[in-house]
Formats: C-alpha cells, structure tokens, sequence
C-alpha cells in the first residue's frame, strides 16, 4: 500500500514509557522548612558590614560635595540616587574581595568537587534535558551528539537519557528538528528521545514540569541544558555522583564557560568571563554556602524535590507582571531553599559551556526579556517562607535593571544642577532672617575625589581577577601568558566602558516600558553564527546617540570643563554606532581576546564544531519535506495525538483555516504555497488533514 494512503499510525518510537510524577500546586504562601544552618555568619557579616561602611564612607563625602552653601532640592535628590547607587557598587566590591582571597588561600568557596582521578561509579538515573525554542536544529543536534558520545565512551552512558524538548513554533524547523533527531538516533545507540509540545504554554518552565509530569519518576536527577550549552562527560558525570553523596542537596550550579565567540561583542564577553568570572562566582560562592542560586542551565537538579516544590504560580494583575514568570530559575532555587534543600554552586568544577550574543542589540534583546523576568520578581518578594538571602537574590535581579535608570537620573540631575547654577537667577538671600548669603557653590577637589574612589571600586575588581590570573601559573600559559592579558584587559576596559552607556539607555528603556504594562513576548535568540543586518544595528542605536547629543548640547551650553567631566559617557553614547558596526563584525583569530579554550579547545567543543561543519540537508519547507521523505513522514504522523474538541469547546482558528483551505486547493502546490506559517503549524499537528493535504496530486 502506498504510504501516503496508509491510516495505520505506527507505535512512537521518540519517547519511553511514561512514568508520571505530578508537580505539587504552586503557592506564595507556603511554610518553610526547616534548614539546616549554614554556618556561615561570620563570613556573611563582613561581606554586608564591609558595605554597609563603604556605602556611609562615601555617602558622607558626597554630602561634603554638595553640602557647601546649603543643600538644595535638587542635590538631595542628587544625593539619595548617589547612596543607593553607592550601596551597590559597594556591595559587588566586597563580593569581590571576598573571591579574591578565596582564590588566593584556596578557602572553602561553594561546594568542592573533585575534578580529578578516576571517575565515579554511578548509581543513578539522570535525564539530560534540551528545551529548545526555534532554535537551528542542525548546530543543536551537534552539540547533542557531542555530549552523549563523551558521556558514552567513559561507559557510564546507561545510566543517563537525553530528552530534546521542542516547543518550536516555526513549521519549518519543528519538521527539521525531527529529521535531526532522526539522524541522532542512528548514531546514538541508546537513550535519545524527542518529544514537541503544541501547547507553549508557561514557556521554558512549563517545557521542564510538562516532562515531569509525564517522565519524571523514572529519574533521580535531571541536568538542565539550553541551546547552546555544552557540558564534558566528566563534569556531567561528576555533577551526578556529587548528587548521589549531598542527599540535602536539590540543586547544583555550575559556572559556564562561554565559547565558540565569532564576533568581536563576543569575544568581548567570552574574554570578560573568563577573566572576571570565576573571581566573581568564588565571592558569592564564598558567603552563599548553601543559600546558592539557580542560573536556569547547566545545573543539575534532584527531580523530587524540584518536583515538591519548584511548581511556578501565575502571577496575578496586569501584564507584564502577571501571568508565568519569565525568569523562573531564581524563584525554583528559593522554592526549594525555602522546604529545607540546599542550593550549592560548584565554582571550581570545569567542563561547562556556553555561547554569548553575537552584537550589542541582540545582548540587549535579551537582556529586555531578562528585565521583565526580574522585575516580575517584586510579585514574589512577600511569599511567605523565603530565606532572607533567597529574598536578596530577587532583589539583587531587580537591581541590577533599576540601577540603569538611577544612573541615569543622576546624570540627568547632574546636568539641572548644573544648569540651576548657570542660568536659573540665585536667590542669595532667602526669605526670613539669614545673617550671611546662601551661596550656590559645590566642593569641586572633593567632587573629583570621590569620582576617584567610585572608579576605583568599579576597576578594582578587574585588577584583582588579573592578579589571580598571573599568580597560576597554569592559568597564565593557558591563556597565552600575562602580557597578553593584560593587553586584552585594556582593551576590554576601554570596549565596555563605550558599550555602558548605551546598555544604561537600553535598560532605562525596558525598565520604562515594562513599568507601562509593555510585554516582550518570546523571541528565539540569535546565536553567534548568526548575521547581524548593519541596517538593523543602525536603527537600534539611533536613538541612544540622539540621547547624547542632547546631554553633549546641554553640556557644552554651561561650560567647556561640564563637557569634559561628562565625556565618558557622551563619548559612549556619541559613537554607539560606530561602535555597534565595528563589535559585530567576525574576527578571524581571537586576538588579546584568546582564552584557553580558544588556544586548546577541549574536546567536547571540539567535536561540536565537527559536526556542526557536516552538510546541511538542503532547505526544503515542512510539507514538501514531509511528502518526500516517507520515514519522516511515518515518524512525524506516529507522533501526534488525534486532537479532540467537545461540543461547545474553543476552535482553532489556525486549524479552522486551515481545513478550510486544504479543502478548496486542487493540487498539493497551492497548499505549500497558500497556508500561512500558523496555518501550516495547525496542519501538521492534525495527522488526518495533514494526510489529506499530502494527498493531494
């Protein structure tokens, strides 16, 4: 019989037997359990007392600054926005230090996993698990395959399932991911499954409790990936067996390594992380202990627990606020922290990867749907039960957006003092009885000062991750030795200092809109092998550059030396553009840039790459692709559940038009070419008009 005129559907061969575990209904207001105490007080109290006194240190040598004369409206303004802005820089200061002398002494920082010796036996099961959102199927599959023929070879490789779950959108790649899955499982002997979800919803989150619910008791642990994360067979293995030996352990984090950086923004990134990064991670690891957060990938994660207690609630309210919560990593990890589990990071553990956006608008693109994520988290600050460092991780997250804006009202501020004092007619003496003049005026050597020091603290941390650098020896012929680094250090400092201002704009941006119920929605993210339209560059950066030739003009009209005070940031904003172009540009060598896994890239990387350079199948859209190929076609149909809607239940519109349309073309073509992108979604998700439509002569 011919197969397209074949009603038997075959049995699914993409997934394994169900075996449920339902996810416990979501609650803000849960109990804690209890915890056991960290021990980690002392360490704790130098972090937030060191802060605490470099916060009022600086505070009170602002208010010296503008108190001259007297404090004007204005100035208090100035001055709160400097304290709060202070307290943060402050307190990622301390953090700092704290990663400094950890890496120097080799203090306890987050949990120690041996990366070295033999590896474990295991005694477990763990599922890998891939979410992926329209992403291109060919690079994910790659690094797919990498990773199981690492955690293969080390013979280990039963004790681990890989699960691709798709909640791809785009017809024509959700038909490509099952023909990449296709060619996997002809390579990989054992363990590869792939299921689609046609129903998106609470997005990456939802993906995870969906597998949960149908898969997730057949597991003990579960290894979150995103697209473009690879992890080593040994540190896949590690994570694992540290899970099997820290029972009070529901999570653990490992610190990514970006890799596989194209363009120059990337390297840019790649480089930064790999210098600053683990000088930071040591810091907070240091004084988190168990208290630890959950970066949403590369983690491995006890499915019970997570299972108990990281159930996501909708918020309630308006949008963007309510509804599934975008960010949902931080609030899983102070869900579980919350009934009595411990969140560790493992800082020193190797082997874990990722990729960075390939140009400042696409890190800015993601970076306006990780604002609305965090500041969603204000909806979840109040729930009963959280730790109160679980509570500073939320908060830290909605800082590290809010801090945009107030930098940038005190710029703005800056400027009307600036320009109260030149144009706006003093009034010397006030109203009621004044024995002397109230003189306008600001202590300017102090003022330069204490720019000094906040410079100081800002840079301080880039000059102690170098030191730490150099001071390894393996660490600095890793990278190429010390002179390079520092090479690349400078011009890093000197890149990031450009991008700042634009980033503030962007973020000062997204903060404005999502506070006027603005929602970003999901978009796929573009990857570094990506092209970036300069045209597209270009629109993007208009307006930040508008913005500094308003500051600039504002500037210059007061005074020559107010133009040159305020130049970092002018400059910036000034040559966004120019300075956008030049960063997406693709650099054929790494440069002062270069990491160790650029020098000698480990293996796993390696092997992606190779089989990411393989041959594409050539573009083809999904139903033609469909109606040739008769064993994706079988795979495609023997994955669908017959949709079912009740008498007075809800009708697809897509689906509705698309029956209506399949119904009036004559000859397959006018099908392919006719139905729109949802409309063709809506067909291959219904296997009997999916048939009739591939029928067709």
């Amino acid at each position: 019989m011919d197969a397209l005129t074949d009603l038997t559907l075959r049995p699914t061969r993409h997934l394994p037997d169900e075996s449920p575990l339902p996810m416990a209904s979501a609650q803000l207001s849960k109990r804690a359990r209890g915890a056991a105490a960290s021990g980690l007080g002392i360490r704790r109290a130098a972090i937030f007392c060191g802060a605490i006194a470099l916060t009022a240190g600086g505070g009170w040598q602002m208010y010296k600054v503008v108190e001259v004369g007297g404090v004007t409206a204005l100035e208090w303004g100035l001055l709160i926005l400097f304290a709060a802005l202070f307290a943060w820089v402050s307190f990622s200061f301390m953090s700092a230090i704290a990663g400094f002398f950890a890496r120097l002494s080799g203090a306890s920082s987050g949990l120690a996993i041996e990366d070295t010796g033999p590896l474990p036996k295991l005694a477990s099961r763990t599922a890998m698990l891939l979410p992926t959102y329209n992403e291109d199927p060919h690079i994910v599959a790659a690094r797919w395959r990498a990773m199981w023929e690492a955690v293969d070879e080390t013979g280990r490789g039963d004790c681990f399932d890989w699960f691709m779950l798709s909640d791809t959108t785009a017809p024509d790649i959700w038909v490509a991911e099952e023909a990449a899955f296709l060619e996997l499982r002809r390579h990989c002997a054992h363990g590869v499954y792939y299921r689609h979800r046609s129903d998106n919803h609470a997005r990456k989150s939802g993906n995870i409790a969906e597998w949960i619910e149908r898969f997730g008791g057949a597991y003990d642990h579960m290894i979150i990936l995103d697209a473009d994360s690879l992890m080593s067979a040994e540190a896949i293995v590690r994570l694992a067996h540290a899970m099997e030996i820290h029972d009070d352990a529901a999570l653990i984090q490992t610190a990514p390594i970006v890799v596989n950086a194209r363009s120059l923004f990337g390297r840019l990134q790649q480089f930064a992380g790999r210098v600053y990064g683990p000088l930071v991670i040591s810091g907070n690891a240091w004084w988190h202990g168990p208290d630890g957060n959950y970066w949403g990938h590369n983690a491995i994660i006890r499915v019970r627990a997570f299972a108990q207690e990281a159930s996501l609630p909708d918020l309630k309210g308006r949008k963007p606020f309510s509804g599934h919560i975008l960010s949902h990593d931080f609030i899983e990890a102070a869900f579980m922290r919350r009934a009595g589990w411990a969140v560790y990071a493992a800082p020193a553990l190797g082997g874990s990867y990722e990729e960075a956006p390939p140009s400042l608008i696409d890190f800015a693109a993601r970076d306006r749907r990780w604002c609305q994520g965090n500041l969603q988290h204000l909806a979840v600050l109040p729930a009963r039960g959280l730790r109160w460092i679980s509570r500073l991780h939320l908060m830290v997250g909605i800082g590290s957006y809010l801090t945009a804006p107030m930098w940038f009202a005190f710029l703005i501020l800056g400027l009307l003092i600036s320009l109260q004092a030149a144009f706006v007619r003093p009034e010397y003496f006030p109203k009621g009885f004044s024995l002397f003049p109230a003189w306008p005026q600001q202590d300017s050597d102090l003022a330069k000062w204490v720019f000094a020091g906040t410079m100081g603290m800002l840079l301080a941390p880039k000059l102690m991750a170098y030191l730490t650098l150099v001071g390894n020896g393996a660490e600095r012929r890793a990278f190429g030795g010390g002179l390079r680094v520092l090479a690349g250090l400078l011009v890093e400092t000197l890149l990031a200092a450009l991008i700042a201002p634009a980033m503030m704009v962007f973020q000062s941006r997204a903060v404005t809109e999502i506070l006027f119920g603005h929602d970003a929605g999901w978009q796929a993210q573009r990857r570094d092998d990506g092209v970036v339209m300069r045209s597209e560059i270009v629109g993007k950066l208009v307006a930040p550059t508008m913005i500094g030739v308003a500051m600039a003009g504002a500037a210059y009209s007061i005074s020559l030396p107010l133009l040159i005070w305020m130049s970092p940031v002018i400059a910036g904003l000034l040559l966004c553009i120019p300075v956008g172009l030049l960063t997406s540009l693709r650099m054929s060598a790494p440069g002062v840039f270069a990491t160790p896994e650029d020098i000698a890239p480990p293996a796993v990387v390696a092997r992606a790459a190779q089989l990411a350079q393989r041959p594409r199948p050539q573009a083809v859209d999904a139903l033609t692709r469909l109606r040739e190929d008769e064993d994706l076609r079988q795979e495609h149909l023997a994955n669908l559940s017959i949709p079912f809607i009740k008498p007075g239940g809800r009708i697809d519109a897509a689906l509705a038009l698309a029956r209506a349309k399949v119904d009036v073309c004559e000859e397959f073509a006018q099908v392919a070419t006719w139905l729109e992108p949802r409309e063709t979604r809506a067909l291959l998700g219904h296997p009997a008009l999916l048939r009739r439509a591939l029928q067709l002569p």
